[in-house]
C-alpha cells in the first residue's frame, strides 16, 4: 500500500471546458490521467486530491467526473481548489458520494484522515490578493484539520493538501501557512494550481523541515506521483 498525490484534474466529463486552449499539453488529457492511474495506483493504495476536481458548477453537473474518479483504483481523498464551484457542505457532498455509491472518495474538509502513511489535513488556501478576511477564515479551517489531525492521537506524519502554493509568487513563504505548518509539525504539503513553468515556486524541497511537492496534473505529466514517508 502507498500514498500518491495528483491535483487539478480539471474533469469536464459533463462541463464544456476544453482544457486544450490552455497548451499541446492538455490535449487528451483526461486519458492521459486513466492510463497513467492505472499504471502507476492499487486498489489498496490511496491518493491525496489537492483540488481543481471538475469544471461542473454544481454537483449534480459533476457526476460523471466522480464516476470516473470513483472508478479508478484506490482510495482518493479530495480538498477544494479555487475552481470547484460545485463545493457545498461536508453533509451535502456525502450525501452525494452515499446517493451515487461513489464510495472511494472522501472530503477533506475542517477533518483529517488517518492514511497508510500519514495523518492528511487539508484546506485551500490563498494568494496575496485575497481579501483579508478570506485570508482568516483559510488560516481557521487549516488549523480546524490540523488539530482534527491532532484528536486522532496517530504517530504517522502530517501530509497537509493545500490547492493555492504556501508561496507568493515570488518564491516568499507566506509566513502565517508556515507558522501553522511548524506548529503542528507537519511533514509534507502538497499543493496544485500552477500550470505555467516560468515560476519561482519550490516543486520538489525541504524548507524549514517540511517537504513541499508541487503535484499539478500537466507539471507531473497527469500521472500520480508517490509520497514517501522518509
Amino acid at each position: 500500500m502507498a500514498v500518491y498525490a495528483l491535483s487539478d484534474l480539471h474533469l469536464t466529463f459533463q462541463a464544456e471546458k476544453p482544457m486544450d486552449v490552455f497548451g499541446a499539453g492538455w490535449e487528451n488529457y483526461e486519458q492521459k490521467i486513466f492510463d497513467n492511474w492505472h499504471k502507476t495506483v492499487k486498489d489498496t493504495d490511496e491518493i491525496l486530491i489537492p483540488g481543481d476536481i471538475s469544471w461542473g458548477m454544481y454537483l449534480n453537473e459533476c457526476r460523471e467526473d466522480f464516476k470516473f474518479i470513483n472508478s479508478l483504483p484506490g482510495i482518493k481523498y479530495i480538498s477544494k481548489g479555487n475552481h470547484d464551484y460545485w463545493w457545498e457542505t461536508v453533509t451535502k457532498m456525502n450525501g452525494f458520494l452515499k446517493e451515487n455509491e461513489f464510495n472511494t472518495i472522501k472530503f477533506v474538509y475542517n477533518s483529517a484522515f488517518e492514511t497508510e502513511e500519514f495523518l492528511v489535513c487539508a484546506t485551500k488556501g490563498y494568494e496575496k490578493e485575497t481579501e483579508a478576511r478570506l485570508k482568516e477564515r483559510e488560516l481557521i479551517r487549516l488549523e480546524n484539520s490540523l488539530i482534527a489531525g491532532k484528536k486522532l492521537e496517530s504517530l504517522k506524519p502530517v501530509a497537509v493538501m493545500l490547492h493555492y502554493p504556501p508561496f507568493y509568487k515570488n518564491g516568499e513563504k507566506i509566513e502565517e501557512i508556515f507558522r501553522l505548518l511548524k506548529t503542528y509539525n507537519v511533514h509534507t504539503c502538497l499543493y496544485g494550481h500552477v500550470h505555467s513553468k516560468n515560476h519561482s515556486y519550490p516543486v520538489n524541497e525541504k524548507i524549514d523541515g517540511i517537504v513541499f511537492k508541487l503535484v499539478s496534473a500537466d507539471r507531473v505529466n497527469f500521472c500520480p506521483i508517490r509520497v514517501a514517508n522518509v
